[in-house]
């Protein structure tokens, strides 16, 4: 299929995101923007963070990734499900007792107003590394397959994109995303499910068939029992929950859609719902990965990692499936870019700048302020998108899994000691805390092979960094009297 009857069908997409942001952003204030007016309904909140949760990344990188680690990402998922049940039972409920606009005001009364900007200082770096992680992708894949064809430079095409994202959610904030992300993650789905049953069509396959082809290839493998090894089961399961926790219920992106849902028990519902949804989408998204792979083989195709469904989808495969990848990987790529802009440009103007507090402007002064910071928010991800394009790593989803477990390690570690301790804190130490321990961890990391032999430290680094975080805070504190 050309590129620019590739590009029309984009267009149509957005012209669609288009029309459900204005209709939902109609007479949005800022409370509609930060937590939509604390009236969303779980349901939709909970099939819309199915996309949030995912992103383009997983939509390419978790196929491609099973030609190398086969099923193994699924020991991580496993993690997540316990996370997700954990935030339904712990901070939620935490959550709405304190009834927060931004989750990190908690740090303020528990420890202090020092603690309170760090916590939010670390979300703020922590998110835009990784939404502009996965951003780049995504925009890298449809440099290739469209923009490139007309001549337009990479930088301009991640312009288009942003500009994209921050018209829809300019107005409306979370009470528009809530609406865009359930139709962005019903696409999604749907040209997974389609790519799957095409495969299965085009090799004259049925399920038993493929999971046999795919176990000769070796490629069905879930478990890892070595305990020197990176997969080993134990590691990744903990890696996943301790994942899940930080990067969904430390995350003021995620839970700014949970906190907008009407009643503490529907929010619950929905964490529930989305833990079991989860490990039958992730599933599904592995199952994917071993037919691309089957698929390629059979078609001799070279692509590897991210690379591979891509290179399938547009160039082996009919054009209709052309186009179902291209609006699918948008629809993935969409939910995770626009919640996280919205989530920073709120963390930027509640947590940072106070904007709350200013009881001498005016709402409309207010919205105007918060508007500037959101453009300011949309420029930052062009320049991080633009670092990542000169790193150009081929498997992005263990990019950003790294850079998490250096930049949520202390939000984990904050939020655990707050939670498991009634010690108080000296507040004005807590930000070099935080600083010291990611800098221990990556001496950890860089020196595992001399403080540990064969043994080998994965994501559950992550863990670690907590748990430096947590014996720092401990040494800061004295108890309460």
């Amino acid at each position: 299929m050309s590129p620019g009857l590739l590009f029309s069908f984009v267009i149509a997409y957005f012209v669609i995101l288009l029309i459900v942001a204005w209709y939902t952003g109609r007479g949005s204030n800022n409370e509609s923007f930060f937590i939509g007016n604390r009236n969303s309904n779980w349901m939709l909140v909970a099939f819309g963070m199915i996309g949030t949760s995912l992103s383009g990344v997983t939509f390419v990188s978790v196929p491609g990734a099973v030609g190398k680690d086969a099923f193994t990402y699924f020991q991580i998922t496993l993690g997540y499900f316990i996370g997700y049940i954990t935030i339904a039972y712990v901070l939620i409920p935490l959550y709405y007792r304190l009834q927060l606009t931004s989750i990190y005001n908690y740090l303020s009364s528990r420890f202090g107003v020092l603690s309170y900007k760090t916590g939010a200082s670390f979300f703020i770096l922590s998110r835009t590394l990784g939404a502009t992680a996965r951003l780049y992708l995504v925009v890298r894949i449809l440099q290739d397959a469209i923009l490139s064809s007309f001549g337009v430079p990479f930088w301009v095409t991640t312009l288009i994109i942003l500009f994209m994202i921050l018209v829809y959610t300019y107005e409306g904030g979370v009470k528009t995303i809530v609406y865009t992300d359930t139709l962005q993650t019903t696409c999604m789905l749907a040209g997974l499910i389609i790519c799957v049953f095409y495969i299965l069509h085009a090799m004259d396959m049925n399920l038993v068939q493929s999971i046999a082809a795919m176990q000769e290839k070796g490629l069905t493998r879930i478990f890892e029992f070595d305990p020197n090894s990176k997969l080993f089961f134990v590691k990744q399961i903990l890696a996943g929950a301790f994942i899940t926790i930080t990067m969904t219920g430390l995350d003021q992106e995620m839970m700014q859609k949970n906190i907008s849902v009407k009643t503490l028990a529907d929010s619950k519902k929905n964490m529930v719902s989305l833990a079991f949804i989860m490990l039958i989408v992730i599933g599904l998204f592995l199952f994917l990965g071993g037919l691309l792979h089957l698929y390629g083989a059979q078609n001799q195709v070279t692509a590897t990692g991210d690379a591979l469904f891509p290179a399938l989808a547009l160039h082996h495969m009919p054009p209709v499936i052309s186009v179902i990848f291209i609006i699918a990987l948008i629809s993935a790529l969409f939910p995770s870019a626009d919640g996280a802009m919205t989530a920073l440009t709120s963390s930027l103007c509640i947590d940072i700048l106070d904007m709350q507090r200013r009881t001498d402007w005016t709402e409309a002064q207010k919205k105007k302020y918060r508007q500037r910071i959101h453009l300011m928010m949309a420029f930052i991800f062009l320049l991080f998108v633009m670092v990542f394009e000169w790193v150009n790593n081929k498997s992005m989803i263990g990019v950003i899994l790294k850079v998490a477990t250096y930049t949520y390690g202390p939000l984990l570690g904050l939020f655990a000691f707050g939670i498991l301790t009634k010690r108080v804190v000296n507040d004005r130490l807590v930000p070099i805390v935080c600083i010291v321990a990611p800098i221990l961890c990556f001496l950890v990391d860089n020196y595992q092979s001399v403080l540990f032999g064969q043994f080998q430290i994965g994501l559950e680094l992550l863990i670690i960094n907590g748990l430096f975080t947590y014996i720092g805070l401990l040494l800061i504190s004295k108890k309460n009297d």
